[in-house]
């Protein structure tokens, strides 16, 4: 049965240096507890969170662009491991700071897991790269889209760069998701609000919620996530009951914390049937006419 209303967290999540396998996972499971002790049943952890554990390889690994991209994958299977537990221990679900993952010879994917209170989990590759990781790290592009089936209702994940796509997220709510989770990693403002803008107009044009989680704070000894500016939110459409500029949440920029929001999925089946615009039902409109080609006119 669907849980139709509970509490969600969202990480405002600090890359830190640390010292060993034992302070990684003493930092994330006194996240956890933390979230879990406030009543929380999803939390959720930003993109490229998890290249903090290149801190765990002697030098030059940590300073070395490639080699901390490698050095993290090769972790991949401890990471899920105790990110499952952590879900089955405290009942929860999980979306996991993404990491590199190995997709082929010198291939990587960008993964995000989600993970369930009974030890289910699957992942959700992020589909479209920015030019950092296509031009300087070479990251590559998935090209398979998920709908996570939950406890807590349907979920989409779309990895940073990719909420800022629109056709993205629509094909996850036309399969039925009610929330896109948007975890990130951007080193300047203008990459949060990038993220953040996108976020929200896939809550406005969808009619639905949207989760971000940045990463914050500075980390000088690594080339990969140097610099972390954002803000965590959970962002809704601006109609019926929802806040008039649609924000449920909003945490304060670049302090590491967790944003929690009451979560009411009705809300979202509401506002699709009684808003005072009905953009997820008119959206197939829009590409009708968009299809038909343009008529260029001279004025």
């Amino acid at each position: 049965m669907t849980e139709r209303r509970f509490k969600l967290a969202t990480a405002q999540y600090p890359i830190d240096r640390l010292e060993g396998w034992q302070a990684y996972t003493a930092k994330v499971s006194g996240w956890v507890e933390a979230a879990v002790a406030e009543g929380a049943r999803l939390l959720v952890f930003p993109e490229y969170g998890a290249m903090e554990l290149a801190s765990l390889f002697p030098a030059p690994v940590p300073s070395d662009l490639t080699g901390s991209l490698e050095a993290v994958a090769s972790l991949e299977p401890e990471v899920v491991a105790f990110h499952e537990g952590l879900a089955r221990r405290f009942g929860v679900y999980i979306l996991g700071a993404s990491l590199p993952v190995r997709a082929g010879e010198n291939r990587y994917h960008n993964r995000a897991w989600l993970y369930g209170p009974e030890g289910t989990k699957d992942y959700q590759d992020k589909i479209v790269m920015t030019r950092f990781e296509r031009e300087e790290w070479g990251v590559s592009g998935a090209s398979e889209l998920k709908l996570f089936v939950t406890s807590l209702g349907r979920l989409g994940v779309c990895i940073c760069y990719d909420v800022e796509f629109p056709l993205l997220a629509r094909a996850q709510v036309e399969a039925g998701a009610e929330l896109i989770l948007a975890p990130s990693c951007t080193e300047t403002l203008r990459g949060y609000w990038r993220v953040r803008v996108g976020a929200q107009a896939r809550a406005l044009e969808n009619q639905c919620l949207a989760v971000h989680s940045p990463t914050v704070g500075d980390a000088p000894w690594s080339p990969a996530v140097d610099a972390n500016r954002g803000a965590a939110a959970v962002y809704g459409p601006p109609d019926l009951d929802f806040p008039d500029d649609g924000v449920l949440a909003l945490g304060e920029l670049d302090k590491p914390s967790w944003v929690y929001a009451e979560i009411d999925l009705d809300r979202v089946a509401e506002v699709r049937e009684q808003g005072a615009v009905l953009n997820h039902r008119h959206w197939p409109e829009q590409m009708t006419v968009a299809a038909s080609g343009i008529t260029r006119v001279t004025v």
